[in-house]
């Protein structure tokens, strides 16, 4: 049971506020800008440090939303799940996830 999924299908979600999608998505969107700037970099045939700096910049950047996402969803998502008496299933599929996302 995913507990983050659309809350007309899981009634157990926490949903993210109007702001906590802004934030994210401004986030993705620089995140976009960059990858596109990459591009840019390769098409022009620059410098491979330069670009490979480029890269490891949005590698971090990535990160940083998965982690903020991966603390929401242990915050809000889990800790829900834990009250209501299925948290061995959600701490489970969320250490799933965190050994997906560590790789």
């Amino acid at each position: 049971m995913n507990h983050c999924e659309d809350n007309q299908t899981n009634p157990k979600m926490v949903p993210r506020s109007k702001e906590e999608i802004d934030h994210i998505m401004k986030r993705l969107k620089r995140i976009e800008g960059q990858v596109r700037g990459v591009q840019k970099m390769v098409e022009e045939n620059r410098y491979c440090i330069d670009v490979l700096v480029q890269i490891s910049a949005i590698q971090a950047a990535l990160k940083k939303v998965g982690f903020h996402l991966l603390e929401r969803h242990a915050n809000h998502c889990v800790a829900k799940a834990i009250k209501e008496g299925s948290g061995e299933e959600s701490l489970r599929e969320l250490m799933d996830v965190i050994k997906q996302f560590s790789k």
